[in-house]
């Protein structure tokens, strides 16, 4: 069975569209930790049901790579929104909270980018694979390769990354347009999906725990409305 590989929810816009850490600065106030926006959701449901295997029918690497796509394509969506505030003067390396991550090459060459180029070199590294049927293949019996597993957790790692940077470096921009909600949901629903996995080493993403907690906890029961954003 192939599934159709797009975004399972949309981002109403109102902006143009456009592994190994260091560390970085101290940190600053993280302004994304703060009631007022950890509350703000667009769905209500358990995304622990929304991740899980549907049946034992289906085939654990097709669900990966369908799931895969669809975080690829919403976290790049995501990220675009913003994209005109990220630029090489304004994040000079791309950090999360407080490390700096580097870009390696296919030898294994190290680089310090900016984030703005970090997540172009991400977004070409990612784009490339899923439109690859060898790697991901859409046509009925046709197999994964045997590296899929290992590609589709460094894809996960890089994503993580991407949605981190968002967090710390773009969040007021975020606020501003109103798009936190979605922010919140996307980022929860990606985390309960590498976790249910095994996608990505807890290591990788502790920097950002203490919003994984508040955000992937499930809602009060007086929440269990359709939340609106503020």
């Amino acid at each position: 069975m192939r599934f159709k590989r797009n975004g399972s929810y949309t981002l109403n816009r109102k902006s143009k569209t456009k592994s190994n850490g260091k560390k970085a600065p101290a940190e600053e106030k993280k302004h994304y930790m703060e009631p007022e926006y950890t509350k703000v959701r667009v769905v209500d449901f358990d995304l622990k049901d929304l991740v899980s295997l549907p049946t034992k029918e289906i085939d654990l690497n097709e669900w990966l790579a369908s799931n895969t796509t669809t975080f690829f394509n919403l976290i790049n969506l995501q990220y675009s929104t913003i994209s005109e505030f990220c630029t090489g003067d304004t994040c000079q390396a791309m950090t999360a909270c407080n490390t700096i991550y580097y870009w390696y090459d296919e030898r294994g060459k190290k680089t310090k980018c900016t984030a703005p180029q970090y997540v172009d070199l991400v977004m070409t590294f990612v784009q490339k694979l899923v439109t690859d049927e060898e790697i991901f293949p859409t046509k009925y019996g046709k197999d994964f390769p045997n590296s899929f597993e290992s590609l589709v957790k460094k894809v996960c790692r890089y994503l993580f990354h991407v949605l981190a940077h968002i967090y710390w470096a773009h969040f007021k921009e975020t606020v501003a347009l109103e798009l936190q909600g979605h922010l919140n949901t996307l980022y929860a629903h990606f985390i309960v999906f590498i976790r249910e996995f095994n996608l990505v080493e807890p290591k990788e993403i502790c920097i950002m725990d203490d919003l994984s907690e508040v955000l992937c906890a499930p809602l009060p029961p007086h929440t269990h409305n359709h939340v609106t954003e503020r």
